[in-house]
């Protein structure tokens, strides 16, 4: 595995986060769409309900209260025991996993992993105030991304969230439709536990090979947002 040049003033920084916001069950240094023509900012970071895995931090608490039924295969055990606690994730991954064997990915290496984009921008993390990561500012923060973005809607949603200046807002009426509108884009289809990949209240957010934000909302996302 390689790492990125902010990789440890990243985990550094998001510590006081891990340790103050008991809703915060990790910090991770990975996106699963975090494919080069799906990232563009390094500075930026989301909450999410999915556990990225991948290079990863919990608090002494969090270890104490897991490892005594802590399983040889943990990633599916652990995406499905956090008990509604979230996790903090980048939009550029600060590990690279060069490997393309391995018992859990080997099989979509091509596709998903060997063109991640790990990032080469040393961030002066110390510098940065996180504050909005924290579960009483962040769900109006991340709301108002997604209110602020152009609905579109009907069928060629690529092809039309092309052609638009600025974020996009495309509903999902369940997995099946989610499956074949994350195809179109290339995104990852898959859905652990009724999450999908990187989602936040049922929202997918990736950049479409430029700084335009995509997200792929839930028929319940903008209620559970506070979104009229």
């Amino acid at each position: 595995m390689e790492i990125a040049p902010d990789f440890f003033d990243y985990f550094e920084a998001a510590a006081a986060l891990l340790d103050n916001d008991k809703s915060i069950m990790a910090v991770s240094s990975w996106n699963d769409n975090g494919q080069k023509q799906f990232v563009h900012d390094p500075y930026t970071l989301y909450r999410s309900d999915f556990f990225p895995g991948l290079g990863w931090m919990l608090s002494k608490s969090i270890w104490d209260e897991l490892s005594p039924k802590w399983p040889k295969a943990y990633p599916l055990w652990l995406k499905e025991n956090h008990k509604g606690r979230q996790f903090i994730r980048p939009e550029v991954c600060r590990t690279y996993n060069f490997g393309e064997h391995g018992s859990s990915f080997g099989q979509f290496f091509k596709q998903y992993l060997e063109p991640i984009k790990l990032n080469d921008v040393r961030v002066d993390w110390k510098s940065i105030d996180l504050s909005f990561l924290r579960e009483d500012k962040y769900p109006r923060h991340f709301a108002d991304m997604v209110k602020n973005a152009k609905p579109v809607y009907g069928a060629d949603v690529v092809l039309k969230a092309y052609n638009i200046d600025g974020d996009v807002r495309i509903q999902y009426r369940d997995q099946a439709d989610f499956e074949r509108i994350a195809r179109q884009f290339g995104i990852f289809e898959e859905w652990k536990d009724g999450i999908p990949r990187t989602a936040y209240k049922g929202v997918v957010v990736f950049r479409y090979q430029t700084p335009r934000r995509i997200f792929l909302v839930a028929s319940d996302s903008l209620r559970w947002l506070g979104i009229d």
